[in-house]
């Protein structure tokens, strides 16, 4: 990520860019969002409504509406809290988006207060829990990119053929951070004890203190994965490396290069980054030593995540991930349309600076398409 110059030195461990996997290509440059009809994107859940329950699923699409826009409406008009409706992800302004929201069944005679020239309710269902962030498989994405370069089509096409073998970098995408990185400026100083959640305005101390924890968790999992990447060593593992079994994402740590290399490069096995925290499954040796300065030079220790254990529990992230369903086909002169289908927690915008390249990356401070399903995947 490039951090705004703004940020005091001593965040200057966050502040170089991100390496992109397929840096051998340019990217095909390009433009986002010139509508919402140009950023499509579908929630996949984990679960359907059962028909029975204490809650009521809502399957509404939203158009260039904010997520807290969205429930703040239904909790006006269905005369509830906001803590009372439930969402799996949040989702982009700037688009068509169609998620899930579970309400308590006994509003279901007030769904006809529900009306809105942007949002659109397109079926309902009981079940019996409240959604909860992170209850999503993933979601779907059809994305316009228009006016790419030149030779934008035939690039796009050497680094979808490329992601699909090597995958791509697994970061948080710049929107984990906040605008102009203020998010991550707090959970910082909170981390290091400088500040304290009084320091949090009230209305917003909830959210923010577990949000501004998980960014600086995200962020410095970026770095590894940046140090990992540019010294050419994300496709080489070492032994106590801690990964991920592909099917099941059970944690290990690698004892035998020989039986594991070749499970990795298979995609059996998936190299697993650090979102530090009490309970993240320890690397050892050389590995756990790279993890240990990065957190020197962020100025952080292991014990640093013991101010907030039930808010930085830790775990591991996969380094890759491998989109589904990648395809891109050319709709006009100088446009073209990618779908793929990513894994909950996982960030469309960082697969788009895969194939746009570095210069065309989204600006700091945009809406997330899956932040709060990132959220819960970095604090389990």
């Amino acid at each position: 990520m490039t951090l705004s110059p703004a940020l005091p030195p001593d965040l200057a461990w966050a502040a170089d860019p991100l390496p992109r996997v397929a840096g051998a290509w340019p990217g095909c440059g390009g433009r986002l969002k010139g509508s919402p009809e140009d950023f499509v994107v579908e929630e996949i859940p984990a679960y359907l409504p059962e028909g029975s329950g204490e809650f009521l699923y809502l399957w509404v699409e939203k158009r260039g509406l904010a997520a807290e826009q969205l429930v703040s409406h239904l909790a006006r008009l269905l005369q509830i809290s906001h803590q009372d409706i439930g969402v799996a992800g949040l989702k982009d302004r700037h688009a068509i988006t169609r998620q899930f929201v579970s309400i308590p069944a006994k509003c279901e005679s007030r769904l006809c207060a529900i009306d809105h020239p942007q949002i659109t309710l397109l079926e309902t269902g009981r079940h019996r829990n409240k959604l909860r962030p992170g209850h999503l498989k993933g979601n779907r994405f059809s994305i316009v990119i228009r006016d790419i370069e030149p030779a934008g089509l035939e690039r796009a096409r050497a680094i979808v053929a490329d992601l699909a073998t090597r995958g791509g970098a697994n970061y948080f995408g710049e929107q984990r951070f906040g605008r102009d990185f203020e998010t991550l400026r707090l959970g910082w100083d909170l981390l290091r004890g400088t500040k304290g959640p009084h320091d949090i305005p009230r209305a917003r101390r909830k959210f923010l203190h577990r949000l501004a924890l998980s960014s600086v968790q995200s962020a410095l999992f970026n770095v590894w994965l940046s140090d990992r990447l540019g010294t050419g060593r994300l496709h080489q593992l070492q032994v106590g490396d801690v990964m991920q079994v592909t099917a099941s994402g059970g944690p290990f740590v690698v004892e035998d290069l020989d039986r594991e290399q070749p499970r990795y490069a298979a995609h059996e096995t998936v190299l697993a980054g650090p979102i530090f925290g009490p309970k993240m499954k320890e690397a050892q040796g050389a590995a756990r030593a790279d993890e240990d300065r990065l957190l020197d030079r962020a100025g952080l220790t292991r014990d640093s995540f013991l101010r907030y254990p039930h808010l930085t529990s830790g775990t591991r992230r996969p380094a890759l991930v491998w989109p589904t369903d990648l395809a891109i086909e050319e709709i006009e002169a100088s446009s073209l349309r990618v779908r793929f289908t990513l894994p909950a927690g996982c960030y469309a915008t960082v697969l788009l600076r895969e194939l746009m390249g570095e210069a065309t990356a989204p600006a700091a401070g945009t809406d997330s398409e899956e932040s709060e399903s990132a959220d819960a995947a970095a604090d389990e």
